[in-house]
């Protein structure tokens, strides 16, 4: 997705969180920093802050390469009316931060958001006097450790949540693994041109026959179509049924186009979520904050 022209409008984005939070990073690397930062407390407050017309974007969060997705926001894209329009992945880097200080050896306990935490469970196994407390955010856990000034506490978010609230980063590259990448979709209420289009995500329902699911991803495979994600999450009210997300890669005036339309022949329900340039890794971790 193009980031903004210099002397076009700026966009309102919102995400969840503070300001210095990974979806702050995530943000600025797919749309620019010319962009009007609309930080919110909840997932819920950013899909409504685009849908009530208060963000012109948002960018949420749908899965890590070491945790796997953000289920909840599988659920959100299928119950709200948004646009995916863009995406972009960035490479997830933690660090331990605490107030102006504060020493590594006297830390006891340390704040986050669950997925931060849940991505450095080596760090934990290996110093199992630090309790790990989660969070509504990364970058909000840097915050109010400072603002409560225990020389004890810390926080895990990124070097970014450090610089622009203030914190020592104590140490860093706390992840399980360095292959630690978060991808991120942009979310509108309309949706984007296709031309430059290199993705289309797709969630759909199939009748619960005997080879539905088979059938249904035969399209794809007798065109060649690469397929990077199917994602199965229950329909809510119909116990055991299931809606399948589906990320397809080529051109959706093409073979890609070509197969959703087949899928689309024998789904019970099939709704394209957007059409959309894939985004690449990308590492900002080391770049200097923005606002």
């Amino acid at each position: 997705m193009p980031k903004m022209d210099a002397g076009k409008a700026r966009l309102t984005v919102a995400f969840q969180g503070e300001r210095g939070a990974f979806s702050h990073e995530a943000a600025l690397d797919v749309l620019g920093p010319g962009i009007t930062l609309l930080p919110r407390p909840s997932f819920d407050a950013v899909f409504e802050a685009v849908v009530q017309g208060s963000a012109d974007r948002a960018v949420v969060p749908i899965e890590n390469s070491l945790a796997g997705s953000i289920h909840e926001n599988y659920d959100r894209l299928q119950s709200r009316s948004l646009h995916i329009v863009g995406e972009t992945q960035i490479r997830i880097r933690h660090c331990l931060i605490g107030i102006p200080g504060a020493v590594f050896e006297s830390i006891t306990r340390v704040f986050s958001q669950l997925p931060a935490l849940d991505q450095c469970r080596n760090f934990f196994s290996a110093h199992p006097h630090i309790e790990a407390v989660a969070t509504y955010d990364t970058a909000g856990a840097v915050r109010n450790v400072l603002n409560a000034r225990v020389p004890n506490h810390a926080a895990i978010a990124s070097r970014m949540a450090a610089e622009l609230h203030g914190g020592t980063v104590m140490t860093e590259e706390l992840e399980d693994d360095p292959q630690n990448f978060t991808r991120f979709l942009v979310l509108s209420r309309q949706a984007a041109s296709i031309e430059n289009a290199t993705k289309t995500s797709i969630v759909f329902a199939l009748e619960n026959v005997p080879g539905a699911l088979y059938h249904a991803l035969g399209a794809f495979a007798l065109r060649g179509v690469d397929l990077t994600k199917i994602e199965s999450r229950p329909i809510r009210g119909r116990p055991w049924e299931y809606s399948f997300y589906l990320d397809a890669i080529g051109d959706p005036r093409g073979a890609a186009g070509e197969a959703v339309g087949d899928l689309k022949r024998v789904a019970r329900d099939l709704r394209v979520l957007g059409s959309y340039p894939a985004g690449l890794k990308r590492d900002r971790s080391n770049e200097s904050p923005a606002s």
